[in-house]
């Protein structure tokens, strides 16, 4: 294979370079979906709720309301219609629905009224139809300018869309020159840092490219996997170039040089490349898709890696080689330093503070306040001032809504009112207390019932006080499907923001059981393979997943809620991401300890991976806090803090938890590793 390589590599650098060109061109083929939902699976019961009511209604629930200011009821009436005039809108809601505008409002329900209309103001609501969020929602802008307000699902849908590309190229603008100053740093070189951003990038390239194959991606996938899999993948091409270096001073030909750089690289970087390859693999067995999507595409993304470093980069190399040559500078940073007999001597406290620290930093993980949708727009921006502004005048609005067998008005009649003595509901639309239930539907116009009856179902809106999630609207949701299989058994279905929250929560929390014990569970076998030994992975995880639980316990200490998607991803991200820092740590201080005791082992280990292993943690980390600045989405906003954080906490776990371990446990580690032919004589 080596020798293919070599001898095609003009023809193996012309065949990356025109992939990744055509890759370049598909993309703007692909769709990206914004719509979380979408990522529900088929049996969750909140989507066969929306299938049924999308079989049996023209109207589906509203996900967008305006409010317009010191209006009357007839100016009110005239915005209605113009709303209902944009394309993209349809079933505009308003007082006028649910009861005689014509008569005294004063002599109506004052919670029915004011849900509606309001010390002079004017709210509506209304479906906008799913693919057109952008242009509709600029259009109800143009009408109800700037003075007005607007908010909901579609308007957060709309912004995603409008962000999410702007937003990752400013991210890929600042991480781009921070990438090739940290490689600068770390080099010799002023070549080589292009080298490695050419080679990753191609495999980027051609991983977005190969998304054609795949229809459409989400948007986290489009805003996160070609930044994370750079980062994750930087250090494969770092680790084969620097190995082709040091041969270049005892070989007499590059290409010789060359074979025995990929010859000893390629057991490390499949170890590495192994551990995040089954990391990611575990995200695509989760059963809400946003995760398996981002896991399929990171998992490409490795893979595709991979295959650059080991095909690519060395025929681009040997293509180019006089161009390292020519382009050497002087090191900048030393490569190795002198601290390891220090932080040794800190072995027994490290160890003393971890222990008091790992059980609440794992109880803490798992009792941060989550958050399943979004996690809502930003105070600074239009949409979250918007979003306060009709809080403010109209309170919270979730809407829900009940389909329940059409024909008994008077069962349906004992439902709306017990529906309407719940406190979070602010009132209910329904046939039975708008029109009557002593009122036939057969005597009226179609145009009255046909947003009440289908030909099966009688549908039932509740205009609930509740935020779209959390525990106080996960308990409406239980209430409300309690008191509704009261009167109809298991033969009703409840649908809306909140219920779907509810069915994401019950689905994400059973996803991060399975996903979190496969990623633990495969990584541990790679490492059982790599080492073999039985105690090493279990020092390695220990050590990784200390500095992932302490990264997501500080959420709960600080009393700030996460977006459980961005838990969910980053507590298997981080450790396949991070684990080969603890490899590469590893795999050095076992070669040492054949030779010589576990503290000087240990030391020396400290001395010479410090370098390497902080270049690959700060890059990521760099990444994850470029990412995090950059984005206005809460969702890839929280990964990318999480990620960055987590990328140091486990960096400083390997500096100083990983060789206090090695030291205490080196006994168990001999007897327990197959053939380790430790150093026996004890000196420590």
């Amino acid at each position: 294979m080596t020798e293919l390589i070599l001898k095609y590599k003009k023809s193996i650098v012309i065949t990356f370079i025109v992939l990744a060109m055509v890759s370049v061109v598909v993309q703007f083929g692909v769709k990206t979906n914004y719509d979380m939902v979408d990522y529900l699976s088929d049996d969750a019961p909140s989507i066969k709720s929306t299938d049924v009511m999308d079989k049996e209604f023209n109207d589906d629930v509203p996900n967008t309301r305006v409010m317009i200011k010191d209006v009357s009821i007839q100016e009110a009436l005239a915005y209605k219609q113009k709303l209902e005039a944009i394309a993209g809108v349809s079933g505009v809601m308003w007082l006028d629905d649910v009861m005689d505008v014509t008569t005294p409002i004063e002599m109506e329900n004052k919670d029915t009224v004011e849900t509606y209309y309001k010390d002079g103001n004017a709210l509506f609501s209304f479906e906008i139809e799913s693919g057109k969020e952008v242009e509709t929602t600029d259009a109800v802008y143009d009408l109800i300018g700037k003075d007005n307000a607007m908010s909901g699902e579609a308007l957060n849908t709309a912004n995603s869309q409008q962000s999410t590309t702007s937003e990752t190229m400013n991210a890929a603008l600042i991480l781009v020159p921070v990438v090739i100053l940290i490689l600068l740093l770390s080099t010799t070189s002023w070549l080589e840092p292009v080298f490695f951003l050419i080679t990753i990038g191609v495999s980027v390239l051609i991983n977005m490219g190969t998304n054609i194959f795949l229809g459409e991606v989400s948007f986290v996938t489009q805003a996160v996997a070609p930044i994370l899999q750079l980062a994750v993948s930087l250090d494969y091409a770092i680790f084969l170039l620097h190995s082709f270096t040091d041969y270049r001073e005892t070989e007499e030909t590059p290409a010789e040089a060359m074979k025995l750089a990929m010859k000893r690289s390629f057991p490390a970087i499949a170890a590495s490349a192994s551990t995040t390859v089954f990391g990611f693999t575990a995200l695509m067995f989760m059963d809400f898709g946003l995760g398996a999507d981002l896991g399929l595409n990171l998992l490409k993304g490795i893979i595709l890696s991979f295959i650059s470093v080991m095909v690519f980069l060395p025929a681009l190399t040997l293509m180019l080689y006089k161009w390292i040559d020519r382009t050497k500078h002087r090191a900048f940073l030393p490569s190795k330093y002198n601290f390891g007999k220090y932080i040794v001597k800190l072995r027994i406290p490290v160890l003393l503070i971890v222990a008091i620290l790992i059980v609440p930093a794992f109880l803490a993980q798992g009792n941060t306040d989550f958050l399943y949708g979004t996690g809502g727009n930003p105070d600074d921006t239009r949409a979250g001032q918007d979003e306060q502004a009709i809080e403010d005048v109209f309170d919270k609005y979730t809407p829900m809504v009940l389909l329940v067998p059409k024909g008994d008005l008077a069962r349906e009649e004992l439902l709306v009112q017990d529906l309407d003595d719940l406190d979070e509901v602010k009132s209910t639309i329904s046939y039975v207390n708008t029109v009557g239930s002593g009122i036939p539907s057969a005597y009226l116009d179609e145009s009255i019932t046909k947003s009440f009856f289908s030909e099966h179902y009688s549908r039932i809106t509740l205009n609930t006080t509740t935020d779209s999630e959390g525990d106080e609207a996960f308990a409406l949701v239980e209430k409300v499907k309690q008191i509704a299989a009261d009167y109809y058994s298991d033969d009703y279905h409840a649908l809306g923001e909140s219920v779907t929250m509810y069915d994401m929560k019950d689905i994400v929390e059973k996803d991060n059981t399975l996903v979190n014990a496969l990623t633990v569970i495969s990584i541990a076998l790679v490492l059982l393979i790599t080492f073999r030994s039985i105690s090493f992975p279990v020092v390695l995880l220990l050590t990784i997943e200390t500095s992932v639980w302490i990264n997501l316990a500080v959420p709960y200490l600080t009393d700030s809620p996460l977006v459980y998607i961005g838990y969910l991803i980053i507590s298997t991200v981080q450790l396949a991401a991070t684990v080969d820092y603890g490899i590469l740590f590893t795999e050095n201080y076992t070669q040492l300890r054949k030779d010589m005791s576990a503290l000087d082992a240990v030391k020396k280990t400290i001395d010479e991976k410090t370098f390497s292993i902080g270049v690959s943690a700060s890059i990521l980390s760099s990444v994850g806090f470029i990412l995090s600045a950059t984005s206005s989405d809460p969702i890839v906003s929280s990964i990318g803090l999480l990620l960055g954080r987590g990328a140091l906490l486990a960096f400083i776990a390997v500096l100083l938890l990983l060789p206090a371990l090695l030291i205490v446990l080196d006994r168990l580690l001999a007897k327990t590793t197959w053939k380790s032919n430790f150093y026996k004589r004890n000196e420590e």
